[in-house]
């Protein structure tokens, strides 16, 4: 449970333009969509999409390690990998099976994003379903694994020589779209009034310096 006297003690840190901007953007939260991301090795495409999410208010990503460990480039990212909630599955060889599973559980459908014979059109997706969109190393793409138990497929129409996209450049098209469409629909897309304080606390936490230091301090008056 929240302490309120504490949040009201870290909110004394704050300028009110900071306190206010946090609750605007909660407000755009969303937990409709998410995103997963497969064995990304590059750190400027993991970085860019982590970026991509945080712009259009994606609150989660998963990130799966089978083979290359997920790392973010600070200079790619600008800092928005402190605002979006990650998780990485990295423990298991069936790394993409917990993944997939955990999410199924969560309500959500699995999308690939692949130019698979049997992909539907980003125009023509259905938004008011709960969707985490997976996407895959540029050169091989989502695994087997993923295809063989991907609810839907996804694809951007392309009509150039080019067969494939950079998956940064992916993955912006796709979530610029459906976050749109989702918020001119009547889907109950926001994020819920308690997971608003608690991502509200987490963000006001990482905006102050040596907060650990400053809660002993607030507990140890306060006692």
């Amino acid at each position: 449970m929240m302490d309120e006297k504490l949040l009201k003690y870290f909110e004394g840190y704050l300028t009110e333009n900071r306190k206010a901007l946090f609750k605007k953007v909660l407000e755009d939260r969303t937990r409709h969509f998410t995103v997963v991301l497969e064995d990304i090795f590059q750190p400027h495409n993991a970085s860019a999409v982590i970026r991509t999410c945080d712009i259009f208010g994606i609150q989660d990503v998963h990130a799966i390690e089978n083979k290359y460990t997920n790392k973010v480039s600070r200079h790619v990212a600008k800092g928005s990998q402190k605002w979006i909630t990650s998780k990485r599955y990295k423990s298991d060889a069936n790394n993409t099976q917990i993944c997939l599973n955990t999410l199924r559980e969560k309500g959500y459908q699995i999308i690939a994003t692949t130019p698979h014979n049997n992909s539907g059109l980003l125009q023509d997706f259905d938004v008011t379903k709960k969707s985490a969109f997976v996407f895959g190393v540029e050169a091989e793409g989502v695994s087997n694994y993923v295809k063989d138990n991907a609810d839907g497929f996804l694809k951007i129409p392309m009509v150039g020589f080019t067969e494939s996209l950079n998956i940064s450049v992916a993955a912006a098209i796709i979530l610029q779209d459906v976050t749109t469409k989702l918020r001119m629909s009547s889907v109950d897309w926001k994020l819920s009034e308690e997971e608003k304080e608690i991502l509200y606390l987490d963000w006001v936490r990482k905006t102050i310096k040596n907060v650990d230091k400053i809660e002993q301090h607030y507990y140890q008056n306060n006692n």
